[in-house]
């Protein structure tokens, strides 16, 4: 988990402001299918960039669902309305790229770090001074981190939604920033979810067979 979540940079979750930016390329090489919301959400989808181990694979990435989120002083978070999905391939234990090392493996933990971190990156007090925001920032990840290694404690609890049609059981945590869930698939992948003002309690999610909704492609090799 110590690997994913040094991949776990900001950057990887901002979201790109425009189609030619989208690394859609990165999602196509990925060896495990992503996810999405469900055809029940009938709003805007976008791309956003992938995670990648030292030796390029692709280990993590997101798709975002309404309304791109925004840091803009004069954007009021509490109007904002999205949810971004986190979508983990499932790897063991394994020797790092350049052979002095181990990582660990991925888990659900792995997910929900990595969903909070994303919520983080996109929400801070706006009235909070922009020198002092890398101090929060990373004070509040060092909660996010603790908060995923202990899953099923204090702080989060039980919903089950569906994932490919299937009731699917997930952890649960809502915060003043807004809230995130994580949870394991059939398809051997773990899936994350972080939000705001939309309800996770009405949220499905499903593989994404064709990236065009979310990338603005014409021919995109489905997945």
């Amino acid at each position: 988990m110590e690997s994913t979540r040094r991949a776990a940079q900001a950057p990887a979750f901002a979201p790109a402001p425009s189609v030619a930016q989208r690394n859609v390329e990165g999602y196509l090489m990925a060896a495990f299918p992503w996810y999405g919301l469900d055809e029940a959400y009938a709003g805007p989808r976008w791309l956003m960039q992938v995670g990648t181990a030292a030796d390029g694979t692709v280990e993590h990435g997101a798709t975002g669902h309404g309304e791109q989120p925004s840091l803009r002083l004069e954007a009021d978070p509490h109007d904002q309305r999205f949810a971004v999905v986190v979508t983990v391939a499932s790897r063991p234990k394994r020797q790092s790229a350049d052979g002095t090392g181990t990582l660990e493996a991925t888990s659900v933990s792995s997910a929900a770090w990595l969903a909070g971190s994303g919520l983080l990156s996109c929400t801070w007090p706006t009235h909070m001074e922009r020198s002092l925001r890398q101090d929060w920032l990373d004070q509040q990840s060092a909660i996010a981190w603790d908060l995923a290694d202990h899953l099923g404690e204090e702080g989060w609890s039980s919903l089950t939604l569906p994932v490919d049609g299937v009731p699917t059981p997930f952890h649960y945590r809502d915060s003043a920033y807004g809230w995130v869930l994580a949870g394991t698939t059939g398809n051997d992948v773990h899936l994350g979810c972080y939000g705001r003002g939309l309800s996770a309690y009405g949220l499905g999610f499903s593989v994404i067979d064709d990236l065009t909704a979310y990338a603005g492609q014409t021919d995109p090799a489905p997945h």
